[in-house]
Parts: C-alpha cells; structure tokens; sequence
C-alpha cells in the first residue's frame, strides 16, 4: 500500500483502520462477556458486540462509497496493543470473578476511548471532505461509542468496584 497523496486517500484509511479495529475488538469484547459473571456487565458486552458489528457495516459502506472498497486490507496495530492487554487481564489471568469484572471495564473502556479518537478523526476528515452523509454517520457512532462508555462507568462506580476493593 502507498502512502495517502491527499486528505481523500488519507479519509480511506482511517476507515479501513477503523473497521480493523472494529473485528479485532469485536472478537474480545465477545470472549470477555463470556468470562464475566455480573449479569449487568456480561449484558453490557453482549451488546457492545452487537453495536460494533452495526458500526463496522456503516464503515464498510461508506469504504465502497468512497472507493475503498478494494483487497487491500489494514491492520490496527494499535488496537492490537489494546486487544493483547484485555486477553491479559480479563482472559488469562487467574483472579477473582469481581477483580476480572473490574479489569473488563477498564479494557473496555480503554479500547473505547481509541474508538472514540479514531471515529472522531474520520468524522473531522469527511467534514472536510464535505461528505455530509459520512459526517452524520460518523457523528451517531461516536454518540453510540460515548454511551456505551458512560454506562460501563456506571457499572464500575456502583457496584463492581465496590466489591472487588472488598476482596483485599
């Protein structure tokens, strides 16, 4: 792949990288829901996987409507950092059902906030690319992104937290 000439190319693989990022913490965020046992915190991953998988499709059409749509796959190195310390910390570790909830929430959220940085990058880029359409796209996938990111702090000041300081 050659370096972006210009801010349209440069849009392209914001994208691309975006919906990398999207499959890859996808795939964790459905092994961690698995493995946690609060109801409320498993019900919230469920849902953020069904959420990413609605996000990635708008991007993979908005790739085809900016053309590219092509073979050339990115890879998101960045999120890759980002999947290897949730599969460190809620997978593998051997830890309490609290402790592995609490450090969930933390990944999850981690792995939020970069969505949040990407999203908005691209929606910076179409806004001035004058693609409106992608604009508000964009726009709704970020305000999904801050919801779902609220609400884990919701989780994790209530009643997760709580529990796992008790098991010290």
């Amino acid at each position: 792949m050659s370096a972006p000439k210009n801010l349209s190319e440069l849009y392209v693989e914001e994208l691309k990288d975006l919906v990398s990022a999207n499959d890859q913490m996808k795939k964790i965020v459905k092994q961690m829901a698995k493995k946690i046992e609060d109801e409320a915190l498993s019900g919230m991953l469920d849902d953020a996987v069904g959420g990413i998988e609605e996000h990635t499709q708008t991007l993979r059409a908005m790739l085809a409507d900016n053309g590219g749509a092509d073979k050339s796959k990115e890879h998101c190195k960045g999120m890759e950092g980002l999947v290897a310390e949730a599969r460190a910390h809620v997978i593998d570790e051997d830890v309490s059902d609290e402790v592995r909830a609490v450090a969930a929430i933390a990944q999850y959220q981690r792995m939020s906030h970069y969505g949040i940085a990407g999203f908005g990058t691209a929606k910076a880029f179409s806004d001035a690319l004058g693609r409106d359409d992608d604009t508000a796209k964009l726009d709704e996938i970020v305000d999904d992104i801050y919801g779902a990111d609220d609400f884990a702090s919701e989780l994790a000041e209530r009643s997760v937290n709580l529990a796992a300081k008790q098991d010290n």
